[in-house]
C-alpha cells in the first residue's frame, strides 16, 4: 500500500500533499512509473515546459518530436503529435530544432521530424544547425534510429518540401530506418498530416517496447580493439591553422571522427604518419634503387617506394643505423664516430643530419633494396595529447599539432608527422590512429578539486580537454591556467575559448606569458613566481597541478619555480620543498605529461 504523503517528508503545502496523495492512491504501478518520468522531465525543463514533454520510462523507448518552421505550423503539428502520443501512454520528448543539441541524435531511438522549407529550398532558421550537422563531416552513424519526416511546403515553389526531403535522405544515408514513409504536405496540409500522424503512432506503439537486439549486443561486446598494429582509420573533419596572420610558426587544430573509440581527458592520440613523398623520391634517387623493388614490410611485401612512404623511418639517424651502414660502407669515419670516447663528436655529427645525408656522403655501390630496408626501423607513431573530451565532442578526437620546419646543413627540413598533418592531410582524408592511455595524467575524481594547469604552446591541448570535461559534467572546482607562447596577436592558441570560459566562470583565472612581445623574454615559470602566494594558497587548498609540454627546458624550469614557491611561502628549505612536491606526486596531485 502506498504510504501517505505528508508535509514532514515533502516541500508541499498540506493541501498539495493531500491532493497528490489522493491521486497516487488511484494509480497502478505502470501509471506511477509514467508519472515519475513525467515529473522528472518537468522538473528538469522548468515549470514552463510544454505539457507534452515527458521523460521516457524505464520500460519504453521515448519518441522524440522535433519541429522546425518559420511560420509555426510545424510547431503546432508537433504539439498535436506529442499530445496524441501521450494519450496512448507513449513517452514523448518535444523540442524545437533550435533548442536541440545535434549530438543527442546518437542516443535517440525513435524520432519524428516536422520541418518546412524556406527560401530557395533552404531550411528554416530553427532547423539550420541540425540540417548542417547531419550534412557535415561530424554526422554520426545512426543505425539505432528509426524515424519519419513530415515535410511542409508550397508546391508553387521550385524546391517543394526540399528541406524535408534533405532530412529524410540524409538520415537514411546515416543508417537510420524509416518508421513511416515521408509525407510531403502542400499548403493545405491537415488531412495529409493527420494521416501521417496516425500511421506514425501505430508504428511507434509497436516499436516502443523495450528490446536489445542480438545485433546491438554483439556490437557492444565485440567492439574492435585498435592499436598501432591495428589502427582506426579516422576521417579528418577539420584542419585549421590556429596562428594569426604574420606568425612565424604554424599550429594546427585537427578534428577527427572516431566513433567507437573510447578515451579520457589526459590520454593521447597515436597517429601513424607518412613520410614526405619528395623525400622518398630523393632517397630513391640517391640510392639508385627502383621504386618498384619488392621488400619486406612486416608480414607483407611492398614496393620499395610504398614501404618508404609509410612503413619505415627514413629521417631520424640512429646509432644502430650508423653502425650497420658504416660497416657496409666500410667507412673509417663512421667507425671512428661510434668509437668509445667520441660522444661529443658523434653528437655534433648527428645534429641536423638525416639518413639521406649519410647515404649521400658514404655511398655503397651495389646496395640492394632489401639490404637498405634491413637497416631501417619501423616508422613510429606520433603521440599527441588529446585536446577534446568525449563528453563535449562525442565520437571526435581533437589534437593540437605544431608544424616542425627548420634548416640544417643548408637544407630545408620538416617534421614527419607534423607537416604531413599540416600540409597534406585535408578534410575528408583518413588518418590511422589509436588511443594511448595515460593513467598518470587524469582529472581528480572529486569534481570540486581545484586545478592549476601549466601548458605553454601545444602543451595547452590537454587542458582544453580538461575544461570541456569539467563543463560537461558540471564540476564545481576552480580552474587556473598558465599559458605561454611567442606573441599575443598571432600565437594565443584557442584564445576565444579561454575567454568564453573565463566569462562563464568555468576558468577561474588565466595567466599568460608571451615571450617575444617585449625585450626581456617572459615564460610561464616567471608568471608562476609572480603569483607565488596565490599558487601556494591553491596548493594548500588541495589543488592538483598539471604540467604539459617540453621536457628539456620548460618542465625543468616550472618544477624549479614550484619548488621555490613552496620553499618561500611554506618557509621550508630546498630539500623539504622538494619532498613537498614528491608527496604531491605520490598523491597524484602533481602530474606531468612532458615530451
Amino acid at each position: 500500500m502506498n504510504a501517505p504523503v505528508t508535509t514532514s517528508n515533502t516541500p508541499l503545502s498540506p493541501d498539495q500533499a493531500a491532493r497528490l496523495d489522493a491521486l497516487v492512491r488511484e494509480l497502478g504501478q505502470a501509471q506511477l512509473q509514467w508519472l515519475s518520468g513525467y515529473l522528472a522531465a518537468r522538473a528538469e525543463l522548468g515549470a514552463g515546459a510544454p505539457a507534452a514533454t515527458v521523460a521516457p520510462s524505464q520500460s519504453q523507448a521515448s519518441l522524440t518530436v522535433l519541429h522546425g518552421s518559420q511560420s509555426g505550423n510545424g510547431a503546432k503539428l508537433a504539439r498535436r503529435l506529442a499530445e496524441l502520443a501521450q494519450a496512448r501512454g507513449l513517452p514523448v520528448t518535444l523540442a524545437s530544432m533550435a533548442d536541440y543539441k545535434p549530438a543527442r541524435l546518437r542516443d535517440e531511438r525513435l524520432l519524428a521530424l516536422i520541418v518546412s522549407t524556406h527560401g530557395e529550398g533552404e531550411p528554416p532558421d530553427s532547423a539550420r544547425e541540425l540540417h548542417e550537422f547531419l550534412h557535415g563531416r561530424k554526422a554520426p552513424r545512426l543505425e539505432q534510429l528509426r524515424y519519419s519526416v513530415l515535410a511542409l511546403g508550397d508546391s508553387s515553389y521550385e524546391f517543394f518540401c526540399q528541406t524535408g526531403k534533405d532530412f529524410d535522405a540524409v538520415l537514411e544515408k546515416l543508417g537510420a530506418q524509416r518508421l513511416a514513409p515521408r509525407v510531403d504536405c502542400d499548403v493545405d496540409y491537415d488531412d495529409a498530416a493527420a494521416a501521417w500522424i496516425d500511421t506514425l503512432l501505430e508504428q511507434v506503439s509497436a516499436a516502443a517496447a523495450p528490446a536489445v537486439s542480438a545485433t546491438a549486443a554483439a556490437t557492444i561486446g565485440d567492439a574492435p580493439q585498435h592499436d598501432k598494429r591495428h589502427p582506426y582509420l579516422a576521417e579528418v573533419l577539420e584542419n585549421i591553422n590556429l596562428n594569426g596572420r604574420g606568425a612565424d610558426k604554424e599550429t594546427r587544430h585537427i578534428e577527427l571522427a572516431v566513433p567507437g573509440l573510447i578515451y579520457q581527458p589526459g590520454d593521447a592520440l597515436g597517429v601513424l604518419p607518412r613520410n614526405d613523398p619528395a623525400l622518398v623520391e630523393a632517397l630513391l634517387t640517391v640510392l639508385g634503387l627502383p621504386a618498384t623493388a619488392p621488400v619486406k614490410a612486416g608480414d607483407t611485401t611492398l614496393p620499395l617506394a610504398d614501404a618508404l612512404d609509410h612503413y619505415y623511418e627514413i629521417t631520424t639517424l640512429t646509432r644502430p643505423f650508423l653502425a650497420a651502414y658504416g660497416a657496409l660502407a666500410d667507412s673509417g669515419k663512421l667507425a671512428g664516430l661510434l668509437a668509445a670516447g667520441n660522444e661529443d663528436a658523434l653528437r655534433a655529427y648527428l645534429h641536423g643530419r638525416q639518413i639521406i645525408d649519410v647515404v649521400q656522403e658514404f655511398p655503397v655501390p651495389g646496395l640492394t633494396a632489401e639490404q637498405f630496408v634491413g637497416l631501417l626501423r619501423r616508422l613510429p607513431p606520433r603521440l599527441y595529447s588529446l585536446a577534446s573530451s568525449l563528453a563535449a565532442c562525442p565520437d571526435e578526437a581533437h589534437i593540437t599539432v605544431a608544424a616542425v620546419r627548420y634548416e640544417s646543413l643548408g637544407v630545408r627540413r620538416q617534421g614527419v608527422a607534423s607537416t604531413w598533418l599540416a600540409d597534406r592531410v585535408k578534410p575528408g582524408d583518413t588518418v590511422p590512429v589509436f588511443i594511448e592511455r595515460n593513467d598518470n595524467f587524469r582529472l581528480p575524481t572529486n569534481p570540486d578539486t581545484p586545478l592549476v594547469m601549466i601548458g605553454p604552446g601545444t602543451g595547452v591541448a590537454p587542458f582544453r580537454a580538461f575544461l570541456q570535461e569539467r563543463e560537461a559534467s558540471g564540476a564545481g572546482g576552480r580552474n587556473w591556467l598558465f599559458f605561454g607562447d611567442r606573441h599575443f596577436h598571432t600565437d594565443f592558441l584557442y584564445q576565444i575559448e579561454w575567454q568564453a570560459w573565463l566569462k562563464a566562470g568555468l576558468l577561474t583565472r588565466m595567466d599568460v606569458a608571451f615571450s617575444r612581445d617585449q625585450a626581456q623574454k617572459v615564460y610561464v615559470q616567471q608568471r608562476l613566481r609572480e603569483r607565488a602566494a596565490e599558487v601556494y594558497a591553491w596548493l594548500q587548498d588541495g589543488a592538483h597541478v598539471y604540467v604539459c609540454g617540453d621536457a628539456t627546458a620548460m618542465a625543468v624550469d616550472v618544477h624549479a619555480a614550484l619548488r621555490d614557491i613552496v620553499a618561500a611561502e611554506g618557509k621550508l628549505d630546498a630539500e623539504a620543498a622538494e619532498e613537498y612536491l614528491r608527496e604531491l606526486s605520490r598523491n597524484r596531485r602533481y602530474q606531468r605529461d612532458i615530451y
